[in-house]
């Protein structure tokens, strides 16, 4: 996931999040959730589950996902 290192994250408003911390935070985490996804991804297929199902589930779990909370914080 060499993509995630040239994300420009911004804030609501749209500024960028310049925070070395914060951006090393956030790389940290799409590095985890990527390879929890890959562990589960691999799971599915050995147990003989359809993979686009699996991918469809994926995408249908992040879109419906709540922050918990007030929009623009």
């Amino acid at each position: 996931m060499d993509k995630i290192k040239d994300i420009v994250w911004r804030s609501p408003e749209g500024e960028v999040v310049a925070c070395y911390e914060k951006n090393k935070v956030m790389q940290e985490n799409l590095a985890e959730i990527g390879q929890i996804c890959r562990d589960a991804l691999e799971d599915a297929v050995l147990m003989g589950c359809d993979e686009q199902q699996f991918r469809e589930v994926l995408a249908d779990l992040v879109a419906t996902l709540a922050s918990p909370y007030p929009a623009g914080k």
